[in-house]
């Protein structure tokens, strides 16, 4: 933390601009040795001003450029941090680093700007966390989920949960510490059904598969019988030629994927291999892909032809999906229908039917709205990343068997795993939290933020 420390804090490659970051007590004289102002009056520069000049290491000049300085508090970092604008392209961005380095900054560690942020007290951890989510976002969903994380939505909800349990303790610790004036019974009969309600409610908001749908988008797995319209539907849906039709039967050997978005929900769609027993070694290795993609699946595209008769391998395969989030799909609507709605109704008598036609684009706008309620699960969620549903569900296991604790007289005991739950809610804000886990909480940061 008394280093000060630069990196380059955009992408590499080609671009229009690159920025170089410094942060630290000697930022701005780090800056002021490698940029040098047009304006003769410009020196000292004022925070919060971008100033055009140009770069130099010695006499060479490096770059046309503009730089800023932000002086602390008001900065990222809460420190002194200064960024130099410089023109895209890693050649000049890394000499100009370079030179940053040369005068005093060393390379900052992946994640360091961030790190530093959350130990000033900028931000809280799980805060830190939202910047890489949303660096990493590649979904308008995956985008507001980090949003809302980074603007304290996360932090709030386990405040919540953490002021709630704290007032829990502290009922607690007065029937422990004052028997005379709280008896056992009292405090039972007030506390525990709150412990219970809290638990509930943690419990309630760790929804892993909603979670990963939010960061990584829905992921769907078409099925049927081969020649059942899987692959037609593929290109249709992604508006692409990803998958080769024919109407030879077992055409698709391999899975093909296509992502499209539908109202900032990315849904990943994964043609399979039609299912049906063979002895074909190629279109074995397929089938066993399919079966692996369905189960992976978070929805299942279920796809009969309307042109042709249920077979059994249609029944089986409905069977073994009884218990999966199913859309059936009667493809080829333009065909005289030999499969009605009935017949699938039948075979999922709690999922909505949907009718499709290739030869209709109109036709595919229902199974859209579907996949579109799907893939905004993740919206209605105050917990999205992976350490903080862990940490709820430690939480809340704790708080059940301080509940059960309390209800068989042991109150004593119940202290310990009250605290150890609150212990596991400021795991997720950074409240209460060791040097290893911010190790491997930034380490997954690129360099530079």
């Amino acid at each position: 933390m008394s280093d000060t420390i630069a990196a380059i804090a955009t992408a590499p490659g080609e671009g229009g601009i690159s920025i170089v970051r410094i942060s630290g007590d000697k930022a701005e004289n780090v800056l002021c040795k490698v940029f040098k102002p047009a304006a003769k009056d410009a020196l000292p520069l004022a925070s919060h001003l971008l100033t055009y000049g140009h770069a130099f290491e010695g006499d060479e000049t490096l770059d046309e450029c503009m730089a800023v300085l932000m002086r602390a508090p008001r900065s990222y970092t809460r420190e002194d941090v200064a960024e130099i604008h410089l023109h895209g392209g890693g050649s000049t961005a890394e000499r100009v680093l370079r030179a940053c380095l040369r005068h005093g900054a060393r390379l900052a560690e992946p994640g360091e700007f961030t790190r530093r942020a959350f130990l000033n007290g900028r931000i809280d951890l799980s805060q830190a966390e939202a910047v890489m989510a949303l660096i990493r976002s590649r979904g308008e969903q995956a985008r507001r989920a980090a949003v809302r994380q980074l603007e304290g939505g996360t932090a709030a909800f386990i405040r919540q949960a953490a002021d709630e349990l704290y007032s829990i303790q502290a009922g607690l610790a007065a029937s422990i510490d004052y028997p005379e004036e709280i008896t056992d019974d009292e405090a039972i009969a007030d506390l525990a059904p709150r412990i219970r309600r809290l638990a509930a409610m943690l419990r309630a908001a760790v929804d892993e598969q909603g979670a990963r749908i939010a960061r990584e988008g829905l992921r769907v797995a078409l099925c049927g019988r081969p020649n059942a319209g899987k692959s037609s539907l593929l290109n249709a849906l992604t508006r692409q030629d990803l998958a080769i039709v024919t109407a030879i039967p077992g055409t698709t050997r391999d899975t093909i994927r296509g992502e499209i978005t539908l109202n900032g929900c990315l849904i990943t769609l994964t043609d399979t291999a039609g299912l049906r027993e063979t002895d074909d070694p190629v279109e074995q290795l397929g089938v066993a892909r399919a079966r692996k993609a369905l189960d992976e699946a978070d929805t299942v595209l279920f796809i009969m032809d309307a042109s042709q008769p249920l077979t059994a391998e249609d029944e089986s395969l409905a069977k073994e999906l009884q218990k999966r989030d199913v859309i059936p799909i009667l493809s080829k609507g333009d065909l005289p229908s030999v499969n009605n709605r009935e017949t699938l109704c039948e075979l999922f008598p709690k999922a909505e039917v949907v009718q499709t036609s290739i030869a209709d684009p109109e036709s595919l706008e229902n199974l859209k709205r579907l996949l579109t309620d799907r893939g905004q699960r993740g919206d209605r969620l105050a917990l999205t990343q992976p350490r903080h549903l862990d940490a709820a569900r430690r939480a809340a296991e704790h708080l059940t068997r301080a509940a059960e604790a309390m209800e068989t007289g042991t109150a004593d005991l119940a202290s310990v795993d009250l605290l150890a739950a609150q212990q596991a809610l400021a795991e997720i804000t950074g409240d209460a939290v060791e040097e290893k886990l911010l190790d491997r909480v930034f380490s997954e940061f690129c360099v530079g933020k």
